[in-house]
């Protein structure tokens, strides 16, 4: 299976070596001689198969499976009382868990946007959100994301209880790398080893999984109580590597598809409104048909599909709801009804799921409570003012006065030694160059920034990206997620080759702390007046 999301090779007819293989997915190139891809160039290494031989002197190709590390110290199901084991809906990838006396909650994300400006709830949250947040055990965020990371949310929550226990994995990037700079004040934050039970009573542990995909960023968790296994992928593309738990009591995945800017954000060359309409149906489909043999393999008791529900609310973002459409969560789970006997569940904001009852009688009545008759699920309306307020702030910082902030920036962000020529343009609500804003080349050969392209061969982006965002970003050493997966860029290459270095970098691995922007502008203050006293 392919490595970037665990598409299916076949044979590239492009080959005449019969080197290298395609992936159905995203046609990804392989070279099996070597086990890089060729195309992205510069992106992941595929394991080497392992070579065993047979009794009659064949060969045989194999992936290592290591043992699965919920099976030590397993423990046998014991009976559930009613009303013992409730799962509540709260919103998007937010669930809140009773678990005997014990309260457990998922990725809060109920107040705010997520990706700077691009992503609203479509889900009016409970109105007791907080009093419920401020009253659990624990919470674990899955990754940094900012919806699944909210930090608008979580500064409402320490505001009343800073030293509630948050538990993240063991992340190559740390899940709360910008917890200094966000202004929220918590105390209490654990960061467990993958693939080990983490103790909370007699009767409950948890345990977090990396993504084999995403290992530096994304996690997902089994918790279990009195041996019955409660499995959230959340967004993991491979969650361990593939290796999950069969026949669990509860499982929860992602479904909706349209987390990215490709292909929305991108225009020219095969990018025809029709070529992206046609790719987002295709995709979406063969996403829900991923999950619903996912969840036909693995056999959970009940599959509650979750971590889909935003919307791209803001007006300037009309033309990405319009055309980013998400997967339907009663579709996936007609099509898993249709080949199996999972019993299944589209949530509602406050609707309740009772273990316990759902096991024992999947027709129970009282199994699912929904929110009241007259209940908001959806929302009609989003405070988009402060928050656009903080994004606009950074339009007049002084750093913007001084053209050599490029520099500075590109420099700290230390991505260079790749034949890449970058166009960078400061944009308006609707793309338009930005009046006074910045137009400016980066040539990632050599970090330089030419007036006009090189005469040497080169691959070529244009990137155009609204100036509030953009400036924010810079401004304090966000990454790029804030501009690409939040719709806040418009982008054009030639060729048409994703260059995964480049956005790899930008999207998960710039410096943890962020430009020294007051060492920049003393600096700049200083050779100044240099020049003024020569």
């Amino acid at each position: 299976m392919c490595k970037h999301q665990g598409g299916l090779f076949i044979k590239d007819i492009e080959d005449l070596d019969g080197r290298s293989v395609r992936c159905t997915k995203h046609n990804w190139k392989l070279d099996v001689s070597t086990m890089k891809y060729i195309n992205p160039p510069g992106s992941f290494c595929q394991d080497e198969l392992v070579v065993e031989k047979d009794k009659e002197n064949g060969l045989l190709l194999l992936e290592l499976n290591p043992p699965n590390p919920w099976d030590s110290d397993p423990r046998s199901p014991e009976d559930l009382a009613f009303g013992e084991v409730q799962v509540t809906y709260l919103t998007h990838a937010c669930m809140d868990l009773k678990l005997g006396d014990k309260r457990v909650v998922f990725d809060p994300w109920l107040i705010g946007p997520a990706f700077a400006r691009g992503w609203w709830l479509l889900h009016e949250p409970p109105s007791d959100w907080l009093e419920r947040l401020c009253q659990v055990d624990l919470i674990y965020i899955s990754h940094m994301h900012s919806d699944h990371l909210s930090y608008p949310t979580l500064k409402k929550l320490a505001e009343r209880r800073s030293n509630i226990p948050i538990y993240v994995g063991n992340t190559e990037r740390p899940v709360f790398w910008n917890l200094n700079r966000s202004g929220v004040q918590l105390t209490n934050i654990h960061v467990v080893p993958f693939g080990i039970w983490q103790q909370v009573d007699r009767n409950l542990r948890f345990m977090i999984l990396m993504d084999g995909v995403h290992p530096e960023m994304d996690t997902c968790i089994i918790v279990e109580y009195k041996g019955h296994k409660i499995l959230n992928t959340v967004d993991c593309t491979r969650p361990n590597g593939g290796r999950l738990p069969m026949k669990v009591d509860l499982m929860m995945s992602d479904f909706a598809g349209g987390a990215s800017g490709f292909p929305m954000t991108f225009s020219g060359g095969k990018f025809t409104e029709e070529w992206k309409a046609q790719f987002i149906k295709t995709e979406r489909k063969k996403l829900l048909n991923y999950k619903a043999r996912l969840v036909k393999d693995l056999q959970p008791r009940i599959y509650c599909p979750f971590a889909g529900y935003f919307v791209e609310s803001h007006p300037s973002d009309k033309y990405i709801k319009e055309t980013n459409i998400k997967n339907d969560p009663d579709e996936l789970n007609n099509l898993i009804k249709k080949n199996s006997d999972v019993v299944t569940w589209t949530p509602r904001p406050g609707a309740t799921l009772d273990l316990g009852r759902m096991l024992k009688d999947p027709t129970d009545s009282k199994g699912i409570i929904e929110p009241p008759e007259g209940t908001k699920i959806y929302k009609d309306s989003w405070d988009f003012g402060p928050y656009l307020k903080i994004l606009n702030a950074a339009v007049g910082d002084e750093i913007f006065l001084h053209a050599s902030w490029i520099k500075e920036y590109f420099t700290w962000a230390g991505f260079k030694d790749y034949n890449l020529v970058v166009r960078m343009i400061e944009t308006d609500e609707d793309f338009n160059p930005f009046p006074g804003g910045y137009d400016y080349l980066v040539d990632f050969l050599d970090l330089s920034f030419p007036k006009e392209r090189p005469s040497r061969e080169h691959p070529y982006e244009e990137i155009r990206s609204r100036v509030d965002v953009i400036r924010h970003v810079v401004k304090n050493g966000l990454l790029w997620d804030d501009l690409y997966i939040g719709f806040q860029t418009r982008l054009q290459r030639d060729p048409d080759i994703y260059h995964h270095l480049f956005w790899n970098h930008f999207q998960i691995k710039l410096p943890l702390t962020p430009p020294n922007w007051k060492s920049f502008l003393t600096c700049y203050e200083q050779s100044r007046a240099e020049i003024s006293q020569g």
